[in-house]
C-alpha cells in the first residue's frame, strides 16, 4: 500500500502486494470485494488473503474466504479454504492475485470455496479512498492499514450457493485492500457504497484502538471519508480522529466528527442474525473474532457549518458493519 505523491490515476498500483516471501516479520494482507443487491437484503463478500505467522515464513499460506449474506432467509453461507503459498500468486508489480484456482484481477473475480462459487466482472471510475493520512501508509504506524482502490464498483455476472445461482446485474460495492504486521486490537468498521436516495454517495468510517508497546495503547480514534454531492469530506487527521466521539456495542455504533466545513454524525446497526462470526489469526499469535455483516442499516447526518443546512442519508440494508474483538460474548456463532 504505497501511497506516494504523483501516484496519478493508476489505481491498481494501490493493489500491489506488500508482502515479500520469506520475511520473518508476521504479516497479513487481504484483497476483498463486496457488493449489495440494489433492492433486496442480499450481498457477497470475497476475500483473497496472505497469512504469515511471525518468525516462521515457511508457514505462510493463502486463504480464500467467501460469504453470501441472505437477509430474506436469514441463512448466510460461509466458506474458507487454505492453500500453500506455492499454489498462490501475490505479485508485487501488478494486481493479479490467485489463491488456489480462484483469481482476482482488474475487472474480474472468479473462484469457488465450499458451497460457494462466483464468476463476476466489475468496473468503475471513482478515485481511491484513503482512510488514513497518506504519509501513514508508508511507515510502521499503524500496524494495520486499509484503503479502497475502487469505491462504487459495479458488478455483473453471478455467484452460486450450493448450485443455486444468484444473478448479479449492476450491484454496487467496492474493491478493497488492507493488511499489516498485526490486527488492530479493537475496531468497528463501516462502509456504504450507495445510500437509498443517493446511489453515488460513498462512506468509509472506522473507530479503533491499538497497542503501542506492552500495556500502552492509543486513545480511541475515529476516521471518516464521505463523498456526497460531488464533494469529499476527508476527516482523517490524527488530531481530529482522537477528538471524534464514538460508542459501540456488538450490534450498534454511533459516531460523530467534523472539520471546519461540516459536522457528520452517524449510526450503523444490524440484528444479531445479520452477522457471521469469523476467526482472524493474528501474525504475532492468537486469534481475533470478527463479527461481519454486509446488510446493516445506516443513518448519516451532515450539517454544513456555514449555512446550517442539515441533510440525512439512509440505507436500510446496504451497509458493511464489522467489529473486531477478543471476546466470545456476542452470541454470534463463529463459522470459519
Amino acid at each position: 500500500m504505497d501511497v506516494r505523491p504523483g501516484l496519478g490515476g493508476d489505481r491498481w498500483l494501490l493493489d500491489r502486494t506488500v508482502y515479500r516471501e520469506g520475511r520473518r516479520a508476521g504479516h497479513y494482507e487481504s484483497f476483498y470485494q463486496r457488493a449489495n443487491h440494489p433492492d433486496r437484503p442480499l450481498a457477497f463478500w470475497l476475500r483473497y488473503t496472505i497469512f504469515a505467522p511471525a518468525g516462521d515464513p515457511s508457514a505462510a499460506v493463502g486463504e480464500l474466504w467467501a460469504v453470501a449474506f441472505d437477509g430474506e432467509s436469514g441463512q448466510h453461507t460461509v466458506a474458507k479454504e487454505e492453500f500453500p503459498l506455492d499454489q498462490c500468486r501475490f505479485p508485487a508489480d501488478r494486481f493479479d492475485v490467485r489463491v488456489g484456482s480462484a483469481d482476482l484481477a482488474p475487472g474480474r473475480v472468479t473462484g469457488a470455496a465450499g458451497e460457494l462459487s462466483w464468476d463476476l466482472h466489475y468496473e468503475g471510475s471513482e478515485a481511491p479512498v484513503l482512510l488514513l493520512p497518506p504519509r501513514l501508509y508508508r511507515g510502521g504506524f499503524p500496524k494495520a492499514k486499509s484503503l479502497v482502490p475502487l469505491p462504487l464498483a459495479r458488478y455483473s455476472g453471478s455467484y452460486a450457493v450450493a448450485g443455486r445461482a444468484i444473478e448479479v446485474n449492476g450491484w454496487i460495492g467496492s474493491q478493497n485492500h488492507n493488511g499489516g504486521s498485526r490486527h488492530t486490537d479493537r475496531y468497528t468498521f463501516g462502509q456504504v457504497a450507495g445510500f437509498d436516495d443517493f446511489p453515488d454517495t460513498f462512506l468509509e468510517v472506522a473507530t479503533a484502538k491499538t497497542t503501542l508497546l506492552g500495556p500502552v495503547t492509543t486513545p480511541w480514534a475515529t476516521t471518516l471519508v464521505l463523498r456526497h454531492r460531488g464533494a469529499e469530506h476527508s476527516i482523517v487527521s490524527l488530531r481530529r480522529a482522537v477528538r471524534a466521539k464514538a460508542t459501540y456495542g456488538y450490534f450498534h455504533w454511533e459516531f460523530s466528527t467534523g472539520n471546519a466545513d461540516v459536522e457528520i454524525g452517524g449510526r450503523i446497526t444490524a440484528a444479531r442474525d445479520a452477522f457471521v462470526g469469523l476467526r482472524y489469526r493474528d501474525p504475532p499469535g492468537g486469534v481475533k473474532h470478527c463479527l461481519n455483516t454486509k446488510i446493516a442499516a445506516a443513518e448519516i447526518t451532515i450539517r454544513d457549518r456555514t449555512t446550517g443546512r442539515t441533510e440525512l442519508l439512509r440505507t436500510t440494508r446496504r451497509a458493511l458493519f464489522e467489529l473486531l474483538t477478543s471476546d466470545t460474548e456476542s452470541g454470534v456463532t463463529l463459522r470459519a
